[in-house]
């Protein structure tokens, strides 16, 4: 076991699926470890789909990270701050807080779990007008949308073309996440769609859109 002066430092970028694993099998006793990240807890994204619709709550799929040190009894500090840059010469990183104060952080070994960011395939319009399911706050948006989306379509002096617009929901994306919040939406509006609006409930569409020649590539077609 390393002395405490003789520790060195181990700054881990992130707290998604591969930041929080190497957390909780990390020896502490051998690093002076340092979890950065803008995101102070771990997001199960599995159930993601689930809040879109209400059938989770946020709350359910987010664990403190320091929670999560806590319970597993780690020697760990926790900066919520978002890496700017990274000098690996000097091995200094630069954070910026959330009220935007900028720090400096050096290690000795660094790991870099940040995970990927949404990929629109250069289709244009996508940024601009498609709502993405990859964060908290997506889902909390996308849940916000359906409402609103689906009182407008309640209104009677829009016309039938203009409801018919509003009650096509188009998912793009025929991977495990598009093909979970598709089923999750599915059921919203036959399970209780079905009871408080029944005439909308009987326009609504839903449009699953995949480029390859099926649905859950990564899965095998048995499984189909």
């Amino acid at each position: 076991m390393a002395k405490p002066n003789d520790k060195k430092t181990l700054v881990l970028l992130g707290t998604g699926w591969g930041s929080t694993t190497i957390l909780k099998t990390l020896d502490t006793s051998n690093f002076n470890v340092v979890v950065v990240s803008p995101r102070n807890y771990f997001l199960f994204t599995p159930l993601l789909p689930s809040c879109t619709v209400g059938t989770t709550e946020n709350r359910s799929i987010m664990e403190p990270i320091r929670h999560i040190v806590g319970r597993h009894n780690k020697d760990i500090r926790f900066y919520e701050a978002q890496c700017t840059d990274i000098d690996p010469k000097t091995k200094q990183l630069t954070l910026q807080t959330p009220d935007d104060t900028t720090a400096h952080i050096s290690y000795d070994y660094l790991v870099v779990g940040v995970g990927g960011t949404y990929n629109t395939f250069g289709t244009p319009g996508v940024q601009e007008h498609a709502l993405f399911l990859k964060e908290m706050h997506d889902a909390s948006k996308i849940r916000r949308r359906l409402k609103d989306t689906i009182e407008k379509a309640a209104f009677e002096g829009i016309s039938e073309e203009e409801r018919k617009r509003l009650l096509h929901m188009v998912v793009v994306g025929g991977g495990p996440t598009g093909v979970e919040f598709a089923g999750e939406l599915h059921d919203l509006i036959s399970e209780d769609l079905s009871k408080w609006v029944p005439g909308l409930a009987k326009q609504v569409k839903i449009t699953l859109i995949e480029a390859l020649p099926h649905v859950l590539p990564s899965f095998d077609p048995k499984l189909i």
